[in-house]
């Protein structure tokens, strides 16, 4: 069966057949078209377009169909059709006869698929913020289990300055909870209807798209036929949302695979979510996170195919468009599943606090410090600095560490040290106290940002429920 096959004769190649066909990828939109057709067959009926006992019927074909499709999992199975729109319009004729042939009055597969793809961006993002809340109750959870041990704090991935761990899993917290925000976002850009818009130009049936809209929950009827019917945006938009939380999870399983190396130690992944090797019994590979790590760089090129897809249709609708399924089912499976993982993994991964305390006594964490105090002692930063800088390297090329100093070995490079230059120099503890300001790391501050993010949570869950 084919929904526009008046106009062609003769037998089409099969190869064509197979390289056009969608319904292997939108068969996912069944439940979706069986809701929107239904709709719109109550639409048909109070514009007149279809008479009462129509409507009658082909509501009764359509919930059947609905019906036998929630019941059979592999209803899909061996079927041929070129896409699901076409595969319901033949079964529902089978079901009710030749009125079936009347569901497609007044409507286009264009504003059909536009319509059902506008509704799997909203539940795809209300699925993914739920992952979401999950992965940030893990990270909250872990913080409070922790909230006053010390962790080096790096940049280019060398020792930096102290920071409370509890702070540095709050920073995840931070860009997880903005992809919460835009999934949130996505969602509501999504919410207009395109249904109504038929193939481009609208419809001459007196169809009441402001209550179809009501009907299908959708907030807005979209302003212009011919831009929604080829929008793609949600689906940009989406990818875009799921690529940067994916970005946010590879650069989160990358801190976790360094840090669960033996060279830091600072944690240990569970069992459950780790690999070994087929040739070297002791290994204990970080194979989970590794995974979300590629997986990223996958979906990005699927954001950036899907781009490049739409950045030269002409208007209108273009069966390029028939790409968007492949890359957003895609895009969602995966950044569902590492979420999925990467709350399991955050729950289940044993923390070293003796590791990260040991480490904290290299790499002169506390230089800064040392250099600030001298400031306050009314020393010019720039000459502070030098100072702090020049006392280093002469650790370095003693193997001493600030502890280590004697105080006329450190006098000849900071003039004036005494007690309260060395502990500075060498307190933890002071070092993160000190840094009292709005988003800082000292203990005060980030019991305010954990008590904030565990409120949010809270709020998330409420919402959701």
């Amino acid at each position: 069966m084919k929904l526009w096959g008046g106009r062609f004769s003769g037998r089409r190649d099969p190869q064509f057949e197979n390289f056009s066909e969608s319904f292997s990828l939108d068969q996912r939109f069944i439940l979706y078209d069986l809701r929107v057709n239904l709709a719109y067959v109550k639409a048909l009926g109070q514009a007149r377009a279809l008479k009462p006992r129509e409507v009658s019927r082909l509501s009764t074909g359509l919930e059947a169909l609905r019906r036998k499709v929630q019941r059979n999992p592999r209803w899909a199975a061996g079927q041929a059709a070129e896409d699901v729109h076409t595969w319901v319009e033949a079964e529902l004729e089978r079901q009710v006869g030749d009125v079936a042939r009347k569901l497609r009055t007044g409507r286009s597969r264009n504003d059909l698929v536009a319509t059902e793809m506008r509704l799997y961006v909203k539940d795809a993002t209300l699925q993914l913020e739920r992952a979401l809340v999950e992965m940030l109750g893990a990270v909250v959870m872990q913080a409070r289990r922790n909230i006053r041990l010390i962790l080096p704090g790096y940049t280019h991935l060398q020792p930096a300055q102290p920071i409370l761990f509890s702070h540095y899993l709050l920073a995840y917290f931070e860009m997880f909870y903005r992809d919460v925000t835009r999934f949130r976002e996505c969602r509501a850009h999504a919410d207009e209807l395109p249904m109504g818009a038929g193939a481009l130009a609208g419809t001459t049936f007196a169809v009441n798209r402001e209550r179809l809209a009501k009907d299908l929950g959708f907030a807005r009827v979209a302003r212009n036929s011919v831009d929604v019917t080829c929008d793609r945006d949600s689906v940009a938009e989406l990818l875009f949302a799921c690529s940067l939380c994916m970005v946010h999870l590879s650069r989160w399983a990358e801190d976790r695979i360094i840090y669960s190396s033996p060279a830091f130690g600072y944690l240990e992944l569970a069992d459950t979510y780790s690999t070994g090797s087929s040739l070297m019994p002791q290994k204990k590979n970080p194979d989970s996170l590794e995974l979300i790590r590629g997986r990223t760089g996958t979906l990005i090129g699927k954001l950036t195919g899907m781009l490049a897809v739409m950045k030269g249709l002409p208007l209108a609708y273009n069966r390029d468009l028939q790409e968007d399924k492949a890359a957003v089912f895609s895009g969602v499976d995966t950044t569902l599943e590492a979420l999925i993982i990467a709350g399991r993994v955050a729950a289940t991964m044993r923390i070293h606090p003796e590791r990260m305390k040991a480490m904290t006594r290299l790499g002169f964490l506390t230089a800064t410090d040392l250099a600030d105090e001298l400031v306050r002692r009314g020393i010019p930063f720039a000459d502070a600095h030098e100072q702090a800088g020049k006392l280093v390297r002469h650790c370095v090329a003693e193997g001493k560490t600030f502890e280590d100093l004697a105080e006329e070995e450190a006098a000849q490079f900071v003039p004036g040290w005494d007690s309260k230059l060395r502990e500075a120099a060498t307190s933890m503890e002071r070092s993160v106290a000190r840094r009292n300001v709005t988003g800082g790391t000292a203990p005060s501050q980030v019991a305010r940002q954990l008590a904030s993010a565990e409120r949010l949570v809270a709020e998330l869950q409420r919402k959701l429920k």
